[in-house]
């Protein structure tokens, strides 16, 4: 008896030195499985990271659109820019037989930046004209080709070209001063607004001063 236990003491020491070691695997398998969980999270949130952005990218083109929206939407600048205003003297001859007519143009025209004359009155061969004209003495034509523009509604007709001899205003050339653009108003655009300031359909009523000149009070003087 007493010789069969220091026999079964070996394998009992064995067993009890083994569950150190086991528990050391144990914890360095689960710090692996700590470490590799960590690896395949940071991998998933970097794969959603990258879905955002593509997310991000594929929303550029309709902001793109957007801005392509709002330059057409820009108003456009103003016509009046783009008239030689400067350089010339104007003077407006009424031509209608509509009274004010003259000084009533000569005021619009002063409007939109053009530097205006005396109205007058037109004398034959041109005292009544259907469709307007524009004159211009040598240094008024870039002056004289805006006016024509500036009165151009469409199927108008309005041009410039150069003075005739002799001027058919009153006072001949003195008629004139010392202007060098001379607008020959007549029954096509007497009374009428503007054209280049007018909203559609406007240019369609007429506007006449019973009783009064053909130039009235209103006409402006140089400047």
């Amino acid at each position: 008896m007493s010789n069969d236990q220091p026999s079964r003491r070996p394998p009992a020491k064995s067993s009890g030195g083994g569950a150190p070691m086991g528990s050391t695997i144990a914890i360095v398998i689960a710090v692996v499985a700590v470490v590799v969980g960590f690896l395949i999270l940071r991998n998933i949130n970097n794969d959603s990271d990258a879905s955002s952005g593509d997310t991000g990218n594929t929303s550029a083109p309709p902001e793109s659109t957007g801005d392509t929206s709002t330059s057409s939407t820009t108003p456009a600048p103003s016509t009046t820019a783009a008239l030689t205003t400067t350089g010339a003297t104007v003077v407006v001859a009424n031509a209608s037989g509509v009274g004010g007519a003259a000084g009533q143009y000569t005021t619009a025209l002063q409007s939109v930046g053009f530097t205006m004359g005396k109205a007058t009155n037109a004398v034959a061969p041109e005292e009544r004209l259907d469709v307007s004209k524009v004159y211009y003495l040598a240094g008024g034509e870039a002056v004289a080709e805006s006016v024509a523009r500036a009165m151009g509604a469409p199927g108008s007709g309005v041009a410039s070209a150069a003075m005739p001899t002799p001027v058919p205003v009153q006072g001949d050339t003195a008629g004139l001063g010392d202007a060098t653009v001379l607008v020959m108003l007549g029954k096509d655009m007497a009374g009428k607004p503007l054209p280049i300031l007018a909203p559609a359909g406007a240019a369609e009523s007429t506007t006449t001063l019973p009783g009064s000149p053909l130039n009235s009070s209103t006409s402006s003087s140089t400047g």
